[in-house]
């Protein structure tokens, strides 16, 4: 990894905990949506898969100690993270080959949505069960915010995706084209 590399991971790595910390929009009684997650889709859209896999696991790690958030959430969730970015980036390999950017849109929501519930619903769940002593359904039921929470704030910054894909690539390589591996 070049320097310029690790220092596009440490942007994205802050953003996620800025976002996540600073713009706290509440959805349910005592959640709100996870915004750094915008950052993780971005860099998995426009740059490298695992690059935006790293910066959610990170993310989430730096997020829970500097938000004073503790233990028992953090490794499910940041485990849940290498999760969903693995099977979103390993899918977008294939769904960006489709040259109708509507359809690109509606196949990454849906694995978007797939994702999410596998690294939040099924891992988290599973790793939380274990950390807290509550029985796995127990879990699940209190992650469903979670996932849907998260899986909306995914699946709604894919126009941003599109929208910066161009832009950001040039900053990043200078040039206009994919660098996805």
């Amino acid at each position: 990894m070049k320097t310029k590399d690790v220092t596009f991971l440490a942007i994205g790595i802050a953003l996620f905990v800025v976002l996540s910390m600073c713009l706290r929009v509440p959805v349910f009684e005592n959640y709100y949506l996870c915004l750094g997650y915008i950052v993780m889709t971005v860099y998995i859209w426009c740059f490298k898969w695992y690059e935006g896999t790293i910066i959610g696991f990170l993310g989430v790690i730096l997020y829970c100690i500097i938000g004073s958030l503790g233990f028992n959430g953090m490794p499910g969730w940041s485990v849940g993270n290498i999760v969903i970015g693995l099977i979103l980036g390993v899918s977008l390999k294939y769904i960006k080959k489709i040259k109708n950017k509507g359809l690109q849109v509606i196949l990454t929501a849906i694995v978007a949505i797939i994702a999410t519930f596998i690294g939040i619903e099924i891992i988290k769940s599973f790793i939380d069960s274990f950390i807290v002593s509550q029985p796995f359904l127990v879990r699940f039921g209190k992650n469903m915010t979670s996932f849907i929470s998260d899986a909306f704030v995914i699946v709604a910054s894919l126009p941003i995706c599109i929208l910066v894909e161009k832009p950001a690539k040039k900053i990043r390589y200078n040039e206009e084209g994919n660098k996805n591996e």
